[in-house]
C-alpha cells in the first residue's frame, strides 16, 4: 500500500517548515513567490493532496465557500462565478454556487440554508434586499457583499466605482464628438442601485463637458436581457428619439441596442457610438465588436475571498469597503478618437454600408 504523502514530507523536500507548506496550501498571500514556487514544486513532485476530511475535523471547517448571485443565465454572473471558482480552488476551497433569482425570498432562503454549517463563508451579490437587511439576518456565517448597495458598518463589501467608470465611458463618447448621448437599460420605475450610480456618473460627465442633461435620452427596459433592450430602444427610435451615442447599463443592453439600430439602418459607430458594461466574452464577437466598461473581476474575486477568509478568522473586526479597478475595453462600437477628417470619412462610409 502506498503511504500517503504528508505536509512534513513536502516540507522536508522543499527545505521549509511545515507551517510554510501549510500557508502555501491554504493560499496565504504573504509567502514570497520564490518560496511558494519551491513548495509547489515539491507538492507536484511528491503528488501531495490535502486531506480535506481530516482538516475539517481538526479545524471545524468544511473548506467550502458559497457564491450567491441573482441569475447565472446572465453572462456577467456566469463569468464572475468562473473567476470565483478558480480563485477558491487556488486557496484550497471548493465553491458552492447559489442562485437567488434576484428576489427577496431567494436571498433570504439562500442565507438561511447556508447557515446550516455546510459552508465556511458566503459571498453574495444582493439585488432585492439591502446589505443591511441581509447582514441583520446573518447569524454565524461570515458574509461579504458584492455590489454597490450601502453597507452597514459591520459588513464587508467589494465593488468598483460605478460613478467614475460611467463618467469615463461618457467622456470617451464625448471625445468622439458625440453630444446627444443616451443611457439605455435601467429598470422601469425605481432604478436599482447599480443603475442609479451609472446614471449619476453619466450625468456628471455631461455636466463636466457642458452638455445639458435631457431625461428624454434615458431609455428604460423591461427585463434584464438583450430582447428587452432591443424592444425599448426600437420603440424610442420609432417615436423620434435621436442620439449619437449610447452608454448601456450592461452588455446585454448593448447587444440589444446593436440589433435595434441595425434594423433601422443606423450605423454603429458611424451614426451612433455604443458602449456596454461588463465586457463579457460575447462582446468581442458582435458586429461591430463592443466597447465596454470592464470591471477587474479577477481582483474582485481575489479581494472578496481575502476579506472573507480574514472575516472567518476574526468576526469582530470592523467592516471594510474595498474598491477594485476597471478599464474601458475599446473596440469597434466606440473606437478610439480619430483625426477629424478621418472620422468624417468613416462616418459616411458606415452610413452607406447599412441598408
Amino acid at each position: 500500500m502506498v503511504e500517503r504523502v504528508t505536509l512534513r514530507d513536502v516540507a522536508a523536500r522543499a527545505g521549509v517548515s511545515v507551517m510554510t507548506v501549510s500557508n502555501v496550501v491554504r493560499g496565504y498571500r504573504h509567502v514570497s513567490a520564490r518560496t511558494r514556487d519551491r513548495v509547489q514544486a515539491a507538492i507536484d513532485e511528491l503528488g501531495y493532496r490535502p486531506n480535506l476530511s481530516g482538516r475539517s475535523l481538526a479545524t471545524g471547517r468544511s473548506r467550502v465557500l458559497a457564491l450567491a448571485v441573482p441569475d447565472l443565465r446572465r453572462a456577467y454572473f456566469a463569468e464572475l462565478a468562473h473567476v470565483f471558482a478558480r480563485v477558491s480552488t487556488a486557496r484550497g476551497y471548493r465553491l458552492l454556487l447559489e442562485e437567488t433569482g434576484g428576489t427577496a425570498d431567494g436571498e433570504r432562503s439562500v442565507l438561511r440554508d447556508l447557515e446550516a454549517g455546510i459552508v465556511d463563508g458566503v459571498v453574495i451579490h444582493p439585488q432585492a434586499l439591502t446589505a443591511a437587511e441581509l447582514e441583520g439576518l446573518r447569524r454565524d456565517t461570515p458574509l461579504v457583499f458584492l455590489g454597490e448597495d450601502p453597507r452597514p458598518p459591520t459588513a464587508d463589501q467589494v465593488a468598483i466605482d460605478n460613478v467614475a467608470a460611467a463618467r469615463e465611458a461618457v467622456a470617451h463618447l464625448i471625445g468622439l464628438g458625440r453630444r446627444r448621448i443616451g443611457f439605455l437599460g435601467h429598470e422601469v420605475g425605481a432604478p436599482s442601485r447599480p443603475s442609479a450610480l451609472r446614471i449619476e456618473g453619466y450625468r456628471k460627465a455631461l455636466e463636466c463637458a457642458g452638455v445639458a442633461f435631457d431625461a428624454a435620452l434615458l431609455v428604460a427596459r423591461r427585463g434584464g436581457d438583450a430582447i428587452g433592450a432591443e424592444a425599448a430602444l426600437g420603440a424610442a427610435l420609432d417615436a423620434g428619439l435621436a442620439v449619437d451615442g449610447l452608454l448601456c447599463r450592461d452588455d446585454l443592453a448593448a447587444v440589444g441596442a446593436l440589433r435595434a439600430l441595425r434594423l433601422r439602418g443606423i450605423a454603429v459607430p458611424g451614426d451612433v457610438a455604443v458602449i456596454g458594461w461588463d465586457a463579457i466574452d460575447l462582446g468581442a464577437s458582435t458586429v461591430p465588436s463592443l466597447t465596454s466598461v470592464a470591471p477587474d473581476t479577477r481582483a474582485l474575486g481575489e479581494r472578496a475571498l481575502d476579506v472573507l477568509l480574514e472575516r472567518m478568522d476574526d468576526d469582530a473586526t470592523p467592516g471594510r469597503q474595498i474598491t477594485v479597478g476597471y478599464r474601458i475595453v475599446v473596440r469597434e462600437s466606440a473606437p478610439a478618437p480619430l483625426p477629424d477628417d478621418r472620422a468624417e470619412q468613416l462616418r459616411h462610409r458606415g452610413a452607406d454600408r447599412v441598408g
